[in-house]
């Protein structure tokens, strides 16, 4: 039997726009279903996939539709598990649709998580007025999300560019000023493969981001704050999981619940995000206030570099914020790489330069402190202080 997946034709991520479709599962017997193909229902698009009622559907393609309205066949306990397994492993609301449905079968149906019932054949007032609480609560999380922190994004041209050091000294900068005003700043460590954002800061966590993965539903405020890593500026740490995992073993719900929460707990959130994309890690870029692509100057690295932000164009988030940072930078390389080279290689302009200073870099990664407190002034350290002021100014911050 083939497997169902709504997104074999789009991206998971996605759908986690401003006006969520729903996504209907229906076998559409009496035609009416058909119908419903470019209508709104409480505001809500709506996208219709012709399937059997026992047909199997891949959870991994619910996230980001606003809720799925899945056919139920009264008569056949395939389609009934069918819609208990779902609803166990997707966080999307869930609506049966059943024809003649038992009273016992509505029942079962809400105990295993369904948002409604409706009956077949489907009908598009049926659909908004079960549409509307959804709308409701969504609106009322928009509304909430006015006192949310601000989530910057730090991705890489490609490993070794010291995008890590750069974002964690960037970071405790940032964490310093902010504890200052009473706000918080928390770093997510989400290289689940290669991360050692922690470890450059000079800590030893207990726990790290593979706990969180691990609480699904209990995932709340205070587990969030349990797991996390405290660094002498103030910056609050999750580090990344101290065993490999494989990057589709995180999925886009998951990052976003972190990510969601997170936001609501600290006035400011860094992801360091791994080199290889993921339909999670695209997800984390769409949703995050700021990005910042952390390169080198070399022909290699800006090649790289391009390839990120041409990415990035093609999955339709060229009006995200995004600033180009060069790090390590040496005054001798621009005489053999003019600004415009830079340019046309990259596409646009380097937003800021970071310079190469790798003893004073490498003397703070080794003792996790401040690269202030190796050398109280240095290129480097002015740099970061210059890029900081930026991201203030992108993310409308006060200070």
């Amino acid at each position: 039997m083939s497997v169902i997946n709504p997104n074999e034709s789009s991206r998971t991520w996605r759908h986690y726009s401003r006006t969520p479709a729903v996504q209907l599962f229906v076998s559409d017997q009496d035609g009416r279903a058909g119908a419903l193909v470019g209508e709104h229902a409480a505001g809500f698009p709506l996208a219709v996939h012709p399937c059997e009622p026992d047909a199997e559907i891949d959870p991994s393609g619910l996230p980001g539709f606003a809720a799925a309205i899945i056919e139920v066949a009264a008569d056949s306990p395939a389609s009934i598990q069918r819609f208990q397994t779902l609803a166990k492993h997707s966080r999307t609301p869930l609506i049966a649709a059943v024809r003649e449905a038992p009273l016992a079968l509505v029942r079962s149906l809400v105990r295993a998580g369904a948002h409604d019932v409706l009956p077949l054949p489907i009908e598009l007032a049926e659909i908004e007025a079960s549409l509307v609480p959804l709308r409701d609560k969504l609106a009322q999380q928009s509304t909430s999300e006015v006192s949310r922190g601000k989530l910057v994004a730090v991705i890489k041209s490609a490993g070794g560019s010291g995008a890590t050091s750069l974002l964690g000294q960037l970071a405790i900068r940032h964490a310093e000023c902010e504890t200052a005003l009473g706000r918080q700043t928390c770093l997510i460590d989400f290289d689940v493969q290669f991360g050692d954002a922690a470890f450059q800061l000079g800590l030893r966590p207990k726990l790290s981001l593979a706990d969180l993965v691990e609480a699904g539903r209990r995932l709340d405020g205070d587990l969030l704050r349990a797991t996390v890593t405290e660094h002498a500026s103030g910056l609050k740490v999750i580090a990344a999981p101290s065993d490999m995992m494989p990057l589709e073993s995180l999925s886009s719900d998951q990052m976003l619940d972190i990510v969601d929460l997170a936001t609501s707990e600290f006035a400011t959130v860094f992801l360091d995000l791994p080199s290889n994309w993921s339909n999670w890690s695209l997800s984390a870029v769409a949703r995050s206030d700021l990005v910042l692509l952390i390169t080198e100057i070399s022909v290699q690295a800006l090649r790289q570099a391009r390839r990120q932000l041409d990415l990035i164009c093609s999955q339709d988030l060229e009006d995200l914020e995004i600033r180009v940072v060069a790090n390590r930078c040496q005054s001798r390389l621009f005489k053999q790489i003019r600004a415009a080279d830079i340019r046309e290689a990259l596409g646009r302009d380097v937003t800021y330069m970071v310079a190469d200073d790798e003893a004073v870099m490498r003397a703070a990664v080794e003792q996790g402190v401040p690269i202030s407190e190796i050398k109280r002034k240095s290129a480097v350290s002015r740099d970061i202080e210059v890029l900081r002021s930026g991201m203030i100014a992108a993310l409308g911050l006060e200070h």
